[in-house]
C-alpha cells in the first residue's frame, strides 16, 4: 500500500515537472518568434494533454 502511495507520488511529481518544462519552453520560443504563437501554443496544449493523460493512466496501472 505504502510503495502504491509513493509511485503515485512520483508519477504527479513527474507529470507536474513535464508540464512546467512544456510550458516554460513555450514561453521562451513565443518571446524568441510573437509571430508563431499560435503554432507553438496548439503545440504545447496537444502534449500537455498527452501527457496528463500519460500521466493518468499511470496513476490508473498504479
Amino acid at each position: 500500500m505504502t510503495l502504491n502511495l509513493v509511485g503515485a507520488g512520483l508519477i504527479v511529481i513527474g507529470g507536474g515537472l513535464g508540464l512546467g518544462k512544456i510550458g516554460g519552453s513555450a514561453m521562451e520560443a513565443i518571446a524568441r518568434q510573437p509571430e508563431a504563437a499560435g503554432k507553438i501554443q496548439t503545440a504545447m496544449i496537444i502534449i500537455g494533454a498527452l501527457l496528463e493523460g500519460l500521466a493518468f493512466g499511470a496513476l490508473l496501472l498504479g
